[in-house]
């Protein structure tokens, strides 16, 4: 087989040791990924008990347990991307799944609520670690067919995490109080390091390797924030991220106190999910006719058409709108958020070819440090009504648009 059919099929690249099986492949890189999804759903329904028992005087407050994961990740997506791509997959990714679990250990045992945040955000820098270099992992071993056909089957797995993750966690609240959560956190991550170190070779050798340098990563940054288009996008992702971060941390408080869904909370939270995985689908058969651009355009827009006009029609209901309402809204924007976040982060990675491994984790990084923040006020804003959160999905939606604008009005622009 030639270096072209090897690319076409997708022939495994793995170094030394045998590769896994496919399926073993798939269904390992897809629980790494899904880490994330986990550490953030499945702590939801806990959100009030541990607001009860760590004595949180405000009742936003509590949105901090799933802000500070956030913030924990853009700091660690940071540090992972370059790290694997000096001392290899292996050990970039047993350090951050070591550190979920010292993260696990310190929220277990927080005596305070500041201590519980800082173990989350200990959680979030290590569960960056497996979540981005599981990507490289794929790629460093596969291509062509069988590397899209891999990362579809990997995506799969991940989106089935968050529309059960809740109820694992309601389950668990109720069978042994937030502390059973993060004690299954640690077990699941145990397990995932010894599968993960027993099973899986390294794939990057020796040879490839490229020395970790604070300069490199620095330089990245400079080259990105010179790049009009890559900026542009990488904001634009940022503040198509930051109104759904307010939603992942309001969700608990809208769904069980506004709306009085009870232990249905998971099962709207879980359909809601879906709607990404929909969405995905959607968007792999249409970016092929319509172009990435002319899709985050119309999705944007949508966005942002449907959020004025809903929140216009909240002063009729004082600002909560019958259930089924809420939940049609949120579906239909859900799907074109879904659409955005693949393309945008495609769209700002194009002119970075010659960076990508680093280019991938300042990105990553950059639009989390946008959205967290102007998430954290959005959600600090909650107030019983929905005012604030479809507000905020309507700026949203603006602030994209005319990133977008300001990214493709400078040098650099390419088909897309």
């Amino acid at each position: 087989m030639n270096r072209d059919e090897a690319q076409e099929s997708g022939t495994s690249r793995a170094e030394g040791r045998r590769a896994l099986h496919p399926a073993e492949f798939v269904a390992l890189v897809g629980l790494l990924m899904s880490l994330v999804a986990l550490a953030i759903d499945a702590m939801l329904p806990a959100l009030p008990a541990i607001g009860r028992d760590l004595g949180v005087a405000r009742t936003n407050d509590v949105q901090l347990v799933v802000m500070s994961l956030f913030l924990g990740m853009g700091v660690g997506q940071l540090l992972f991307g370059p790290l694997s791509d000096s001392i290899g997959r292996k050990p970039a990714i047993h350090a951050g799944l070591v550190l979920f679990m010292i993260g696990c250990f310190v929220s277990i045992f927080a005596p305070t609520f500041e201590i519980m945040i800082a173990g989350r955000v200990l959680q979030g820098i290590g569960v960056a670690g497996p979540r981005i270099c599981s990507i490289a992992l794929v790629r460093d071993q596969y291509e062509g067919r069988m590397m899209a056909r891999l990362m579809s089957f990997a995506m799969a797995v991940f989106i089935l995490v968050p529309t059960v993750a809740p109820a694992l966690g309601q389950g668990l609240l109720f069978l042994g109080g937030w502390h059973a959560i993060f004690i299954t956190f640690l077990v699941i991550a145990a397990i995932v390091l010894a599968w993960f170190g027993i099973r899986q070779p390294e794939t990057l050798p020796e040879a490839r390797r490229r020395p970790f340098s604070p300069r490199a990563i620095g330089g990245a940054v400079g080259e990105i924030v010179r790049i009009r288009p890559a900026i542009g996008y990488t904001l634009a992702t940022g503040f198509v991220f930051a109104p759904f971060v307010a939603y992942l941390g309001s969700a608990q408080q809208i769904f069980q106190d506004t709306y009085g869904t009870g232990a249905l909370f998971p099962l709207y939270f879980g359909v809601l999910a879906l709607s990404f995985g929909a969405g995905s689908l959607v968007n792999s058969r249409l970016v092929m006719k319509y172009g990435m651009r002319r899709l985050s355009k119309s999705s944007a827009a949508f966005i942002a058409t449907i959020s004025l006009i809903a929140s216009a029609a909240l002063f009729a209901f004082d600002g909560l709108p019958p259930f089924w309402l809420f939940m049609a809204y949120l579906l239909s924007v859900f799907v074109s958020v879904s659409l955005l976040f693949g393309n945008l982060n495609a769209l700002a990675m194009q002119p970075l070819g010659h960076i990508a491994g680093i280019g991938a984790a300042v990105i990553a990084s950059v639009s989390t440090f946008v959205s967290v923040p102007l998430g954290a006020v959005v959600g600090q804003s909650f107030d019983g009504t929905l005012y604030a959160l479809v507000g905020a999905f309507a700026v949203s939606g603006l602030a994209t648009l005319a990133a977008m604008r300001w990214a493709e009005g400078g040098p650099g622009r390419e088909k897309g």
